[in-house]
């Protein structure tokens, strides 16, 4: 195991010293998707020190296209994505301490987390949370690299609390098309292109050297050939209420945060529960209602034509509609 990192260290721009400062470093990935699960393995191979992992979800047959450390047997389990990543992450390198968070992210349980944390990795799927995020950063003066990707198309930027322009002042300014996974597909190479300019920008970080890193947005189109780097310098405003002169941070107040949620392309909506569940005794209750798969983490039950499933922290999804009055009165009448 001594040569394990011999290859890294002998790039010179890291080196010995470099690869110390990155077994010290502690990350946090917010979503464990394709890009989530792509970022986590390379960071676990890297050598960081410590790796902390947030998603609600649970592995899907959906996944397995794009989100690489998922196989066929965490889908049949209905293992949730966190615990799934880090039983393989584990595997790849023993020496990372994991910790893996089964929850939808809010200002208020993420908060705590980000004491000791030297950065974060966007990776999520949705704008509620990466706004939430890029708040909570902001407050917290944390370095956060953003990711998305959908269909051929990619982008990546490096945020820097109080020297860049925040997500807020980047998407004012950048055509976003609305576009997801679920409604237009995607291709796995849009992926790891995106991964790669974000792993690039994450070993910069990690090893200090700040002189160069990347000061422009990157945004590409693999399947036409399209690669462009935006200098998003002017975006930066000063009356922007989460980087701006006098920040309120608006994403973190608990009016701003959704409560239930239609998710996109999925016909399902969340609802977040206020108190955690007994999974056994819950489990026992719904038996008699329909057919029930059940783990230490979740319960999913068979409920025609829906499906429903319940996390231990009292989340709930809820698949076939895209009713939240609907969801609402199923969510009533199996959970109380």
């Amino acid at each position: 195991m001594n040569d394990r990192y011999s290859r890294q260290v002998l790039y010179k721009p890291i080196g010995v010293s470099g690869q110390n400062k990155i077994r010290k470093k502690h990350v946090l990935i917010i979503g464990c998707g394709a890009l989530g699960t792509a970022n986590a393995e390379s960071l676990v191979r890297t050598g960081i020190g410590k790796l902390s992992i947030i998603d609600r979800d649970y592995v899907e047959a959906s996944n397995l296209q794009r989100q690489q450390l998922f196989t066929e047997e965490d889908c049949l389990n209905k293992l949730p994505k966190v615990i799934a990543a880090k039983k393989h992450l584990q595997r790849i390198n023993s020496s990372v301490l994991i910790e893996s968070y089964i929850m939808d992210g809010t200002s208020t349980n993420i908060g705590p987390l980000l004491h000791d944390v030297d950065l974060v990795i966007d990776s999520t799927d949705n704008f509620d949370i990466r706004f939430i995020m890029n708040d909570l950063v902001h407050q917290y003066n944390i370095p956060m690299i953003f990711g998305s990707c959908v269909g051929s198309t990619g982008m990546s930027f490096t945020i820097l609390p109080h020297e860049t322009p925040c997500l807020q002042c980047l998407l004012d300014s950048t055509p976003v098309s609305g576009a997801t996974c679920d409604s237009v597909g995607i291709i796995n190479p849009t992926v790891q292109m995106v991964v790669a300019h974000q792993q690039a920008e994450v070993l910069k970080l990690l090893v200090e050297d700040y002189q160069s890193l990347r000061t422009k947005l990157v945004t590409f189109d693999l399947w036409n050939n399209l690669y462009h780097t935006i200098d998003m310098t002017r975006s930066k405003k000063d009356t922007c209420p989460t980087c701006g002169e006098n920040p309120s941070y608006p994403n973190l107040t608990y009016d701003s945060q959704t409560k239930m949620e239609v998710l996109c392309g999925r016909n399902t909506v969340q609802i977040r529960g206020k108190r955690e569940v007994n999974i056994e005794e819950l489990a026992k209750q719904l038996s008699n209602i329909g057919t029930i798969h059940q783990n230490e983490f979740l319960i999913s039950l068979e409920y025609e034509p829906y499906r429903v499933v319940i996390f231990k922290d009292g989340r709930v999804l809820i698949h076939g509609t895209d009713s939240m009055e609907k969801a609402r009165n199923i969510y009533y009448q199996l959970v109380g």
